[in-house]
């Protein structure tokens, strides 16, 4: 009975450690160094090195100005409590409370969190004058900002979901 008892407990640590580890390797920043919710540094990595890192279609986008097809981010129409935060770096973008449905397909928020998590730079491309939003942390392409929001801010920044990570709040997982 003593020799089940351990052998259990030992089956146990192993599919709890497994389990563990299938959740860090599948939050996909296990290789990342540069990775913090709460470092505000700016960072200094050259594109090769965040080529090394990331995954393709997060550095097309991140990294290259490449925007999502809309509706297929898995960001645009998410209706949960939380913190948008850069798919590179992990600097804290957005909450939910200023997440808006605008039919535009991609994710859009009135307002950062803080003034200084982005930065605006104007964008000509596609024969088009847009302003780029990028990660003030990182300075990776996060999406474009237009004059058509809702109030208070009247601003709809226009993300692309695989420039995002979410993470729900604690008391709305539970």
């Amino acid at each position: 009975m003593k020799s089940i008892i351990i052998l259990s407990a030992l089956m146990l640590m192993a599919i709890t450690g497994a389990f563990a580890q299938h959740l860090k390797s599948s939050s996909g920043h296990d290789n990342n160094p540069y990775y913090s919710n709460t470092d505000t540094k700016k960072l200094n990595v050259s594109d090769a090195e965040w080529k090394k890192i990331l995954p393709p279609a997060l550095y097309a986008t991140a990294r290259e100005q490449a925007t999502e097809q809309p509706f297929t981010g898995q960001y645009w129409n998410k209706d949960a409590k939380g913190t948008y935060y850069c798919a590179v770096c992990g600097n804290e973008l957005f909450k939910s409370d200023a997440k808006f449905s605008s039919s535009c397909g991609w994710p859009s928020f009135f307002a950062p969190t803080r003034k200084n998590s982005v930065i605006y730079r104007e964008d000509q491309s596609h024969g088009m004058e847009r302003t780029e939003v990028t990660c003030a942390r990182c300075g990776s392409h996060l999406g474009h900002i237009f004059d058509d929001g809702p109030p208070p801010t009247y601003k709809r920044f226009c993300m692309n979901s695989v420039s995002l990570d979410f993470q729900p709040d604690r008391l709305a997982s539970k």
